[in-house]
């Protein structure tokens, strides 16, 4: 691939993973997000904004160790995907959890950002996978979540 494309492609790779463009951030989503409301799950829906949360920091850490870790360890669906609880342990965790996601996204995108890795080449220990996809796999289900959580937020705060 050009050097040209390959800087643009990067450049889109680093929008998508900061949720530019037409998403939301997950910090517009969860900054203000109601203590009383972060274990809530009205009738139908399936998840509480907590487990989304978790399940988006599980999932994105996850996919940031499978394509830097040669040593990576598969883990159990959904066992190791989504939190035990509803609601957030203690006070702190929601934060916590915001935290550890913006960690593992910032390093995500250094990775992603770095002229170093080959965005094609596949990962030695995977079977298949480029970094690009990871890349892109986890834009979309960073998207995918993020949409949930805010339908369940406004559905929560119009209750």
């Amino acid at each position: 691939m050009p050097k040209q494309e390959t800087v643009s492609l990067r450049k889109t790779l680093a929008e998508l993973l900061r949720m530019k463009g037409a998403h939301l951030s997950l910090h517009d989503a969860v900054s203000d997000f109601p203590p009383a409301l972060r274990g809530a799950k009205p009738a139908g829906a399936p998840h509480t904004a907590w487990q989304l949360l978790e399940h988006m920091r599980l999932a994105q850490e996850d996919i940031l160790d499978f394509s830097r870790n040669p040593k990576y360890k598969e883990r159990t669906f959904p066992d190791d995907y989504w939190p035990a609880t509803e609601a957030p342990p203690n006070e702190q965790a929601w934060g916590k959890s915001i935290e550890t996601f913006d960690d593992d996204l910032k390093q995500l995108q250094e990775l992603v950002a770095d002229t170093k890795h080959d965005l094609l080449a596949i990962i030695p220990h995977g079977t298949g996978q480029t970094l690009l996809r990871e890349a892109l796999l986890v834009a979309d289900h960073n998207a995918y979540h993020l949409g949930q959580l805010m339908f369940l937020r406004k559905i929560l705060e119009n209750r």
